[in-house]
């Protein structure tokens, strides 16, 4: 598989639903996030840690792509995730928006850098995602 296809795969996933999310991570992984509340880096296990809050807090937990870009094994993606939380399990909402830039090495998401900030209700940022094709 390609590394668009690998990333396209996992983005396709509603990680609190899939109980194999954690599969498409190398075990040498590493994520650089910068969010609207600082700077994180997660290994292997502090990414199996989130995914399993995920599966917590959440009924379900879905990327929607607007970009997916490959250039060799390196992909950036440009997407907005969004939520039904277990106190609301009727009304899903915008969570975040995302530029996420992922290294594949062996067929896995080893090496991440991710910008995010909290969602907006702009029109644009919310209604300008298009079918992305592999």
């Amino acid at each position: 598989m390609s590394a668009k296809q690998i990333a396209k795969a996992f983005y396709d996933l509603d990680l609190a639903k899939d109980e194999n999310s954690i599969d498409y991570f190398h075990k040498d992984c590493e994520l650089n996030w910068h969010s609207s509340k600082g700077y994180s880096k997660l290994d292997f296990q502090g990414l199996k840690n989130r995914l399993e809050g995920i599966k917590e807090s959440f009924h379900s937990f879905k990327y929607r792509l607007s970009h997916l870009l490959e250039d060799d094994n390196t992909v950036t993606a440009r997407y907005t995730i969004y939520v039904t939380s277990i106190e609301r399990p009727e009304k899903e909402d915008a969570l975040a928006h995302f530029i996420s830039i992922w290294e594949v090495k062996d067929d896995k998401l080893f090496k991440g850098y991710e910008v995010s900030q909290l969602a907006d209700n702009s029109s644009d940022s919310l209604n300008s995602y298009a079918e992305i094709k592999v």
